[in-house]
């Protein structure tokens, strides 16, 4: 994305929702049942893995995680504390992207803080108590960092940047405008790094219908949702899901599959899992061997040195090259050696930007200053931390 968290290597996207984690978290019939923010760590669902540990049968199979955050809804008047806002807010900013989820289904037994559904003035009250939570806080370091241009002038070109940089985001957004949305020089981004703003955020829009609607893949709402975002968002992605049926196919695993195969329906967690992971810029690569499959996270347009510090520090330190093989060649070839023997598998050296789906093994040499000897080996022979 383009505005990178502090709390990157977490993971983490704020939600509503807790059955998208699979757990019983708190859902009753009043406003602010959930104060404190629930947490799971949930997997990546992903073929490849699968296949690969299918083909290696390892004892230890280790997959690339998302952390997703149950987080209470916001309320008008939210940035000023209403309805536990400030909390709630502070929850936000730990993470590092949101599903926005939308109610678009009627339920009497469900109660709405605001007494009727309309999922575009509900999405429009959380967007508003976002970037008024963003005014406040530009207000207060605009006061602070002007101190500092004030006394050095043109001598601290940083901090005028950053002081011209968030007078035009405070703008902006008191102009009903996303930091996201908006179109930023590489010093003006840089600046605002500086600060994970809420707007900033990467948002997907997980559009909750009832049951039978989302059977039917019919709903009032659904093209006024689409108009709204094309018009406010546009590129947005848009999930339609429905939590009843998801928590229907929780409570009864053993039959979820004919339920789902009896009304020609299916889940939608698993788009929800991947599209989450997306919205963060990350992808993965794979380890593989008879001992263990796993997938290590990485930033895309990582290089391999700093790959392979994922995995070790000391092979990021002593990197000599990296051999290299996509997930496609070894489905075809069945082997290692039918790769090579097939002229796919490639040397790269500290350039080499991994992609997502790369099979990796990393040589390096590490010398250890006490015994004054080096190590020259690879990522097999390195215990993993």
């Amino acid at each position: 994305p383009l505005f990178r968290s502090k709390q990157w290597y977490q993971r983490r996207v704020a939600i509503t929702a807790g059955v998208l984690c699979k757990q019983s978290i708190p859902a009753e019939n009043f406003p602010f049942c959930t104060i404190d923010p629930n947490e799971s760590r949930v997997s990546v669902p992903d073929e490849r893995f699968d296949w690969l540990c299918d083909h290696f049968k390892p004892p230890s199979k280790v997959p690339a995680y998302l952390s997703v955050v149950d987080i209470a809804g916001l309320v008008r008047g939210a940035s000023e504390g209403e309805g536990l806002g400030n909390a709630f807010l502070s929850h936000i900013g730990g993470c590092d992207a949101i599903f926005s989820m939308m109610r678009v289904f009627d339920d009497p037994d469900v109660t709405h803080v605001d007494g009727e559904v309309d999922p575009l003035r509900d999405t429009e009250t959380i967007f508003q108590e976002l970037r008024l939570k963003d005014v406040e806080y530009l207000t207060n370091n605009i006061e602070k960092v002007g101190k500092v241009v004030a006394r050095m002038g043109d001598k601290d070109k940083v901090a005028k940047n950053e002081y011209e940089t968030m007078l035009k985001a405070r703008d902006l957004l008191k102009d009903g405008k996303d930091v996201r949305k908006c179109t930023w020089s590489n010093k003006e981004i840089e600046a605002l790094n500086k600060h994970l703003l809420l707007t900033s955020k990467p948002v997907i829009y997980l559009i909750n219908m009832g049951e039978k609607d989302y059977i039917k893949k019919k709903g009032k709402w659904l093209l006024k949702i689409k108009k709204y975002l094309d018009e406010n968002d546009p590129g947005a992605t848009m999930i339609p899901f429905s939590g009843a049926l998801e928590q229907r196919l929780l409570d009864d695993p053993d039959n979820a599959k004919t339920f789902l195969e009896e009304n020609k329906t299916q889940s939608n967690l698993d788009k929800i899992i991947v599209q989450g992971f997306k919205a963060l810029g990350l992808e993965y690569f794979f380890t593989v061997g008879a001992d263990e499959v796993r997938a290590w996270t990485i930033q895309k347009h990582t290089k391999a040195p700093q790959a392979a510090g994922k995995i070790h520090s000391d092979m990021e330190r002593g990197f000599i090259k990296a051999e290299v093989y996509k997930y496609e060649d070894i489905v075809e070839h069945k082997s290692e050696a039918a790769v090579k023997a097939a002229g796919r598998y490639r040397m790269e050296g500290k350039n080499y930007e991994v992609q997502d789906g790369d099979i990796l093994m990393i040589k390096f040499n590490v010398t250890d200053a006490k015994k004054e000897k080096s190590t020259d080996c690879d990522s097999a022979l390195i215990p993993l931390l």
